[in-house]
């Protein structure tokens, strides 16, 4: 793949990842109750569950597009529109993406319930489906073989995801003291709101 779309690729989905969710917050809560090396179970269910998500988003959208070429053009500017929605949205969250102790939820589960809570959660996400189908398939070339550029993105995923989630497991009191404050949220939310509008707008350009 082009460095440029690595460059612009690998940041946007870290500050993603890391940013407060249902994923990052179970792994949070799972690394405080049952320990790093137990949560490692519910991760690598999390990570497949992930990649299947954006496997799934981009081969649907791709088999679209190979019968309708024009509307490659019309998806990408939909997914800029639709990832600066999400930016400003992520500006105006004033914080409300903070982890409780509602939302804290722990395990006495098995390692392959641990494994199944992970890929489950993944791809039951509603708004990780929303995400893959606006900003994968921006990033993918239909003049070049699909399967290189698919496998190179799905595996950045699957590392962000992995090591996002290491931070949070392993993070414990001090990560859940830091994520318990609004303001630390906040600048979270607009460091990953203003990658996406980056994105939006060098995706209408190019």
């Amino acid at each position: 793949m082009e460095l440029g779309i690595l460059l612009v690729f690998i940041p946007t989905f870290f500050f993603v990842s890391i940013t407060p969710g249902m994923c990052m917050t179970l792994a949070l809560g799972l690394g405080m109750s049952v320990g790093f090396r137990r949560t490692l179970w519910m991760m690598l269910g999390e990570v497949f569950g992930v990649a299947l998500v954006a496997i799934s988003a981009v081969l649907g959208i791709a088999a679209i597009m190979l019968k309708l070429p024009w509307l490659f053009v019309a998806f990408k500017t939909v997914g800029a529109m639709y990832l600066a929605y999400l930016g400003y949205q992520m500006w105006q969250s004033r914080g409300k993406m903070a982890i409780t102790d509602d939302n804290l939820q722990t395990t006495q589960s098995s390692n392959y319930g641990l494994l199944s809570q992970g890929f489950i959660t993944a791809i039951a996400n509603p708004k990780g489906w929303a995400f893959m189908i606006s900003l994968l398939p921006p990033f993918i070339n239909p003049e070049t073989s699909l399967v290189p550029q698919l496998s190179v993105l799905v595996g950045i995923i699957m590392m962000s995801e992995f090591v996002c989630m290491c931070l949070y497991a392993s993070g414990g009191k001090a990560l859940r003291a830091l994520l318990m404050n609004q303001q630390n949220v906040k600048t979270m939310n607009r460091i990953a709101g203003s990658l996406m509008f980056g994105v939006a707008i060098w995706l209408l350009l190019s």
